[in-house]
C-alpha cells in the first residue's frame, strides 16, 4: 500500500468562539516578576485543521492536527519526501523524519501527525482497532479532570461537575504562586477527603524554593505528582528538586515532542516521570513509554490529544506504565460532542471516570464525511 498524497484540511464551524491569542499580565503578590497570562478577548469562528494521508488502495486516514508542532509549510515537505513510499515501512519513514529534522528546518514532533496516520491506515489494512495490534494492558483508563485557575470556591464546584461525571481525580491549574497555593490545597484536601486523587500543575509559576515548599505540602497531603512546577529552562534546579521531593515530578511537558530530549531529562535526573503527547506521534508516545518503564518509571499522557481523545484512550489502555487520561475543562462534559461538531462520531464517551477505545479499526474514527466535508474551507 502506497502513499499517494498527504492534505492539510481546515474545516470552520459557524460559532464564534475566543481566539487563542494572549496578553501577558504580571502575578500579583509575589516577591519576584512572575507573568501570566489571559485572552485578549478577540472572537473568531471556530477552526480545526486535520492531516489527511491517502493511499493507492482507497484507504484513507484524517487525523486532528497542532500547527504550533508542525507548522503548514511542513505539508509540502512531507509530501516531497513520503509520497510513493509503503504505508507499512512506519519505522523506516519515523527514524528518516526523526533524524532529518534538523535538516529540514522544522521543531521536534513536526511530522508526529502523519505517524498516526500510518498507524491508523495499519490498523485498517489489518481490519483490526489498534489495540489489539500495539497490545491491550487495560480494558479502560481512570480520568481526571483539570480545572483553570479558580478561587477555592470554584475549584470545589468543579470537582463537584467531575464526581457528576464519576471521575475520582483532578488537577489544579494555578497561576498564583506557592503561598496563595498551599491553603487552598489543604483546604480542597479536608473537603474531598483523604481518598481522592489530587494533582498540581501550577504551569511554570514556581521558583524552586517554592516548588520545594509545595512539593512538601502536597506530600503530606497525599497528592499524586508535581508537574511542570518550574521553566524547563534549567536542568540543574530540576534535579535539585527531585532530589528534595519524595512526590514525583514531571518536568518535560513542553520538551515531550521529542524522545531524544526527554530521554536526556530522565536518565540526568531532572524529571521523575515522562510527560507525553500523541500530536507528537504514537511512536514517539510508544518509544517514551518503553524507555519510562526501563527506568522503573511512568509516562502519563498530556491532555485529551487527537480525534477528541480517541489516540489516547488507545495508548493509554495499551502503556501499563501510565495512569491517567486527563480531560480538559474546556472541553465541556463531553468529548463525543466535541467531535461530533466535525463529523467524527466515535470520540469516546466519559463513562464511570473512565475511557475505553472502541473495536472500529485502526484509531476507531467513524466519520460522517458529508458532515467533514461541508466545513472544509482551505486544502493544502
Amino acid at each position: 500500500m502506497k502513499i499517494t498524497d498527504v492534505k492539510l484540511l481546515t474545516l470552520e464551524l459557524p460559532e464564534e468562539v475566543p481566539a487563542r491569542e494572549f496578553d501577558l499580565v504580571q502575578v500579583p503578590n509575589l516577591r519576584r516578576i512572575q507573568y501570566t497570562h489571559e485572552r485578549t478577548g478577540r472572537m473568531q469562528k471556530e477552526r480545526t485543521q486535520f492531516l489527511k494521508v491517502t493511499t493507492d488502495e482507497g484507504i484513507d486516514s484524517i487525523v486532528t492536527t497542532d500547527t504550533r508542532i508542525g507548522p503548514p509549510e511542513r505539508v509540502p515537505i512531507l509530501r516531497r519526501l513520503v509520497v510513493g513510499e509503503s504505508v507499512f515501512e512506519r519505522e523506516v519513514l519515523w527514524q528518516k523524519l526523526h533524524k532529518g529534522t534538523r535538516w529540514v528546518y522544522q521543531q521536534p514532533g513536526w511530522f508526529g501527525d502523519f505517524d498516526n496516520c500510518l498507524w491508523d491506515l495499519l490498523g485498517k489494512a489489518a481490519d483490526l482497532p489498534l489495540h489489539a495490534l500495539i497490545g491491550r494492558a487495560r480494558d479502560r483508563l481512570p480520568v481526571y479532570l483539570t480545572g483553570d485557575d479558580m478561587t477555592l470556591e470554584g475549584y470545589l464546584e468543579h470537582i463537584d461537575v467531575a464526581k457528576t461525571m464519576g471521575i475520582n481525580a483532578y488537577k489544579f491549574h494555578t497561576y498564583k504562586g506557592g503561598k496563595a497555593d498551599i491553603p487552598i490545597f489543604e483546604a480542597v484536601r479536608e473537603a474531598v477527603g483523604p481518598d481522592y486523587d489530587l494533582l498540581n500543575d501550577p504551569v511554570c509559576s514556581y521558583d524552586l524554593r517554592e516548588a520545594i515548599e509545595v512539593g512538601q505540602v502536597m506530600e503530606n497531603l497525599g497528592f499524586v505528582w508535581l508537574e511542570e512546577p518550574m521553566h524547563e529552562f534549567n536542568l540543574n534546579l530540576y534535579q535539585e528538586l527531585c532530589d528534595a521531593l519524595t512526590i514525583p515530578v514531571m518536568g518535560n511537558e513542553t520538551l515531550a515532542t521529542d524522545i531524544s530530549i526527554s530521554s536526556q531529562w530522565l536518565i540526568q535526573g531532572g524529571t521523575d516521570q515522562l510527560r507525553g503527547n500523541v500530536r507528537a506521534g504514537a511512536t514517539n508516545v510508544l518509544k517514551m513509554a518503553h524507555l519510562a518503564e526501563m527506568h522503573g518509571t511512568r509516562i502519563e499522557l498530556h491532555s485529551p490529544g487527537v480525534l477528541f481523545g480517541l489516540l489516547h484512550a488507545t495508548l493509554g489502555c495499551c502503556i501499563d506504565n501510565t495512569t491517567f487520561f486527563e480531560f480538559m475543562s474546556s472541553q465541556a462534559t463531553s468529548l463525543r460532542a466535541q467531535g461530533e461538531r466535525y463529523g467524527l462520531m466515535s470520540a469516546p464517551l466519559i463513562e464511570a471516570g473512565h475511557v475505553a477505545p472502541n473495536d472500529l479499526p485502526g484509531w476507531g474514527a467513524e466519520w460522517d464525511m458529508d458532515r467533514f466535508n461541508s466545513l472544509v474551507v482551505e486544502e493544502l
